[in-house]
């Protein structure tokens, strides 16, 4: 055996334990980082659905709405487009409705269509469309 052979049979299994653990490194920090995003998405789409209840049925309210037009300016920091699309579709109904309860099916439509576009960013795909949303007022 050679000298360089010798070397070559050192340093190859050197080299491939280093690029292995490299890509494992890179692969586990991207995954991490994936995981991390999606939970921060989930609790933030959370927070906007709990906050859509002040457009809907009895619980409409001033503060809800609000509360979640604050919510809906962050979001365009980490919502997907078809998300934001979804959020401005409805917000467009209530401008347009001037004050008015806007039409109940449009209505229905453009808060499920929030939900669906959440429920597709959160999953990647769904079977569901925005007549499965169901949103019951819970009345004291």
């Amino acid at each position: 055996m050679t000298y360089s052979n010798a070397i070559i049979l050192i340093l190859v299994p050197i080299l491939t334990g280093i690029v292995s653990s490299y890509v494992t490194y890179y692969f586990t920090l991207r995954s991490k980082r994936k995981e991390t995003i999606l939970k921060f998405k989930e609790e933030k789409y959370t927070q906007l659905l709990v906050l859509l209840q002040g457009f809907v049925g009895q619980t409409t309210s001033g503060k809800l709405k609000r509360a979640f037009f604050e919510e809906q300016y962050k979001s365009w920091l980490y919502c997907s487009d078809e998300v934001v699309k979804s959020i401005n579709n409805m917000v467009e109904l209530v401008i347009n409705s001037r004050g008015a309860t806007p039409d109940p099916i449009e209505g229905k439509k453009a808060i499920g269509n929030i939900v669906m576009a959440m429920r597709k960013d959160l999953l990647g795909n769904t079977n569901l469309n925005y007549k499965d949303f169901i949103y019951t007022d819970v009345i004291d």
